[in-house]
């Protein structure tokens, strides 16, 4: 049987007709999708409603006990139908060494796309190349593992991947907000992130309710994202898995061209997973390129009529392709991500609120989960503390590396205050390169700092 990209670049070319037919009704797309008429072979088990039935395994794993799952249980089915983002205290049984703010960082190692996106004079295509970047973020759904909440002023940094230079920094706390500012000699890429939750028993719906802003630096051109949900399934029962059925949406704010891909949800036996289909649309919204693959895999893309079929004398391309990851990684991490947590690659003067210093993080990448808990609950109760005292001096939280704006911009999911970047890091960034005098402590050894006091109490 002959892959789904070689039928679509073989003469007719019906699955991506259909799917031009059905953008605008998904649910007539997925119906009459290659999945329904392909077989189950290669294709991962998993029971979408949860169950008990691997409980040893997922205990091997490290993850959850029964007796713990159980105990959590009873503490958690309290919050049906609510926002747990900031709500529960959640056990670091079910926590991977990372910070939210490194799993914001991720989506760069494929940066070379938007370098491909700048120097791209094809119109439809730089926006296939820009589009798949984005594509090539969701991979990391593959971990069901929990990254941690930033603390308020945590702060991650990147300056030697691709020329780019990396700022993250942890603005708000409730509600929980991240921002981020990445550039290189091609693009800028920034980011406000305000995560909504609904806790639907065993699972959570994660609504981004957030903007994405990409600028290619050649053109001028500025890209907007409009993501999907995402589902994180089997949380307490059951094999946890995340999935993110649905569009995204990436627009053209300049031209008014735009790309919509569809997201196929998980069904039973994995049917589904992973898959990807959609098209690169005119400002007219006809289709030009169309695109299929995996996110966990590869993407590529064809040239296509009016009707969304294959030009004849193209061939389907493929632009992207995941990385080789290590073989049996506990946290199922990549290179680039265990480069991300590594004092290895940690930036001359790191500062002292970036995620790799913070204690339990750290310990729980040593494997030592007890100091790990204690830590962090440590690093909580601090933070409680910081706000009662700033709520006491009737002080407001100011973060250091963004500004708060009077823009507020909607998204599908509520509205959102907008941070933009205040060039401070760059000055800093700057300056601490050019000093010949500053003796280069070992990483290891500085104490995580996000606070805005220096005398606040444990």
């Amino acid at each position: 049987m002959g892959s789904k990209e070689d039928k679509a670049s073989a003469a007719g070319g019906g699955f991506f007709s259909t799917i031009a037919a059905g953008v605008k009704s998904w649910s007539t797309a997925v119906h009459k999708s290659v999945n329904g008429i392909m077989g189950y072979e290669g294709l991962e088990v998993i029971n979408p409603e949860g169950g008990t039935e691997d409980a040893e395994a997922e205990a091997s794993r490290g993850r959850w006990k029964q007796e713990d799952r159980d105990s959590y249980w009873k503490m958690m089915h309290k919050y049906i139908g609510a926002d747990v983002t900031s709500l529960v205290t959640l056990p670091v049984i079910i926590f991977e060494p990372m910070s939210m703010l490194q799993r914001m960082s991720e989506i760069l190692e494929y940066s070379e796309l938007l370098n491909k996106a700048d120097e791209c004079d094809d119109p439809y295509m730089r926006l296939a190349y820009a589009a798949t970047w984005f594509v090539s973020n969701y991979y990391q759904l593959q971990r069901p593992w929990k990254p941690f909440n930033p603390i308020l002023g945590e702060t991650f940094e990147i300056v030697n991947h691709c020329g780019i230079s990396f700022i993250a920094e942890q603005v708000s706390h409730h509600p929980p907000m991240s921002v981020g500012h990445g550039e290189n000699e091609h693009f800028i890429y920034d980011i406000t992130s305000k995560l909504k939750t609904k806790f639907l028993g065993n699972s959570v719906d994660v609504y981004p309710v957030g903007r994405s802003r990409l600028v290619l630096k050649k053109s001028g051109h500025v890209l907007d994202l409009v993501p999907p949900l995402t589902k994180v399934n089997n949380l307490i029962f059951g094999r946890t898995w995340v999935d993110s059925p649905g569009e995204m949406v990436l627009s053209n704010l300049t031209t008014g061209e735009k790309v919509v891909l569809y997201f196929h949800p998980c069904g039973w036996f994995g049917q589904g997973r992973y898959e990807v289909d959609g098209y690169v649309y005119s400002s007219e919204e006809e289709p030009k390129v169309m695109m299929t693959g995996k996110w966990n895999e590869s993407m590529r893309c064809q040239p296509c009529d009016l009707e969304g079929e294959p030009l004849p004398g193209t061939e389907l391309k493929e632009i992207w392709r995941c990385a080789p990851a290590p073989a049996n990684d506990k946290y199922q991490c990549t290179y680039f991500e265990h480069k991300l947590n590594s004092f290895e690659t940690a930036p001359k003067g790191l500062l002292p609120s970036d995620s790799r210093l913070r204690p339990d993080r750290y310990a729980l990448e040593k494997g030592d989960m007890s100091k790990s808990g204690s830590e962090k609950s440590r690093l909580e109760e601090k933070q409680r503390a910081e706000k009662r005292m700033r709520e006491a001096k009737n002080d407001k939280y100011t973060p250091r590396w963004f500004n708060l704006t009077e823009e507020i911009a909607p998204t599908p999911w509520g509205d959102l205050e907008i941070y933009e970047y205040n060039g401070k890091y760059s000055e800093h960034r700057a300056q601490i390169e050019s000093s010949t005098s500053l003796t280069e402590a070992d990483p290891t050894t500085i104490e995580f700092n996000p606070w805005q006091y220096s005398d606040v109490a444990e």
